[in-house]
């Protein structure tokens, strides 16, 4: 089956590059932990220039082969590679966006190789209390083809995002940074010291702490109730290996707790990886959110719709 299409999945900390042919079937995969913080340093020979440039030498890394054996093919990038720290900034596009206006307004950057890499823009919502989000966007319209109701759409993580789609166009999206905080407070704070790491999941602490945050004493807020994951162990009613899990429900279900109302009667498709999501599903179902599914490979599917939209390639 012939390629038709280098999808790159360029964030932080690794770069997913995706080998795409006909209809967006991947023909071939790989990851390298070359994400815009974690770029290669040492210089060596691209298209027969001596680069140093982490950016030109990380690409070259994930795909040079394929453009060497498969020359012409077209290049589509998401991710933090087109923040101001990236390769080159993709100016944000204003919500409400669908696949068409974002597909018409990629941002181009010619490689050594004389390769036009084009990336696509994030989106920004600027009613209220400024938000933004960068490679998320791709994966909600990768999940989008088929869907013509409302729904709303969870992408768990460091920053998670909720987004709300309308007719196939993102209208709003929250933000909320569990995943960081989780991360902060185990390893930074006074939380972390009676922790101990479980090689199972402990799946009654953390429907305690989904429990406790959706309880009268979760209403008082996500400070009120943290020093809880510390004064539970300190009672013996936590062990010190249910104690992470219990910290995670905690968090989760202060966020769950902070979607709007409506959400419990729309669809919720979430996207992301399965440990986590498992996590989320179990909190939303005790949550009252009935309408909960998954989502695979939402990506690759998000940066062949935008390819097909920006003419970069054809659907089928």
């Amino acid at each position: 089956m012939q390629a038709q299409l280098i999808a790159l999945d360029w964030g932080t900390s690794s770069l997913r590059a995706y080998k795409l042919g006909p209809a967006g079937v991947v023909l071939e995969q790989r990851s390298l932990a070359s994400g815009i913080m974690h770029l290669p340093s040492e210089a060596r020979e691209i298209a027969g220039v001596l680069c140093s440039d982490g950016f030109e030498l990380a690409f070259d890394a994930a795909c040079g082969d394929w453009l060497e054996a498969e020359p012409g093919l077209p290049v589509i990038a998401c991710g933090m590679v087109g923040s101001a720290q990236g390769w080159s900034e993709a100016a944000y596009r204003n919500t409400p966006v669908d696949v068409a206006s974002l597909g018409q307004a990629l941002h181009k950057v010619l490689s050594l190789r004389g390769v036009e890499v084009h990336i696509v823009p994030g989106v920004i919502e600027q009613v209220g209390l400024p938000n933004v989000m960068r490679g998320e966007e791709t994966q909600v319209l990768g999940v989008l083809p088929g869907l013509e109701t409302e729904v709303l759409i969870g992408l768990p993580g460091s920053h998670s995002k909720w987004v709300e789609v309308v007719g196939g166009r993102i209208t709003h999206f929250d933000t909320f940074m569990t995943g960081e905080v989780f991360a902060v407070l185990s390893k930074h704070s006074l939380l972390g010291r009676t922790q101990k790491p479980s090689e199972t999941f402990q799946a009654d602490a953390f429907d305690r702490g989904v429990h406790v945050a959706l309880s009268d004493e979760g209403e008082r807020g996500v400070l009120s109730t943290l020093f809880s994951a510390r004064t539970l162990g300190l009672t013996a009613q936590l062990l010190p290996e249910q104690q992470p899990d219990y910290l995670s429900g905690l968090l989760i279900g202060h966020e769950l707790a902070g979607l709007p109302d409506r959400a419990k009667h729309l669809p919720i498709i979430l996207v992301g990886a399965a440990p986590l999501c498992a996590r989320y599903q179990r909190a939303l179902a005790r949550c009252g959110f009935a309408h909960v599914s998954l989502a695979q490979e939402a990506t690759e599917r998000g940066l062949w719709q935008l390819a097909v939209a920006a003419g970069l390639t054809q659907p089928v």
